[in-house]
């Protein structure tokens, strides 16, 4: 049994036009859900084995607190940016090559690459992925190359916006 964990980077800044779209940091509100986010995350668990985060900057700033919060070594982290404006098929194949010693996951990155991740391991994957969005899916294989279409199961589902009180 394997678990994959698909974080979209929490909600980012543009106030700068002349900034290039990769270099666009947090705004108020993403530094704003971030701990709160990580706060679930680990009541939820599992700890990740290996995480994964696009080399963007608001990606690396919403990896940071939970590589922190999960004790996580430069050996169980990757910054890539492949997974910058990365579609579904190549996040299934980054995927699909991790050592199956991995048991869970983690992926932080950008839509719509890992809403169509989720869509095409899940039948119950939300339809939207807002920001700082958490999707966590079990998966009934033990290689992560076995993955196939609505193979996962959703253990749950989360975002900041879920959280806040009229």
């Amino acid at each position: 049994m394997k678990t994959l964990t698909l974080i979209r980077h929490a909600k980012s800044s543009w106030d700068d036009p002349f900034l290039d779209d990769f270099d666009r940091p947090l705004n108020h509100r993403g530094r704003h859900d971030l701990p709160r986010m990580c706060q679930r995350m680990i009541e939820q668990g599992p700890r990740p084995d290996r995480l994964i985060h696009s080399s963007a900057l608001r990606t690396r700033l919403t990896a940071a607190p939970l590589i922190e919060a999960f004790d996580l070594s430069d050996s169980n982290v990757q910054s890539t940016e492949a997974i910058y404006e990365a579609d579904d098929n190549e996040l299934l194949a980054l995927i699909r090559q991790q050592p199956d010693q991995v048991n869970h996951l983690m992926l932080v990155g950008h839509n719509p690459g890992l809403l169509l991740v989720a869509l095409w391991l899940c039948q119950q994957a939300p339809e939207k992925l807002p920001t700082a969005a958490i999707v966590q899916l079990e998966l009934p294989v033990e290689h992560w190359r076995d993955l196939v279409p609505n193979c996962a199961l959703l253990r749950w589902f989360d975002y900041p916006k879920l959280h806040t009180h009229s």
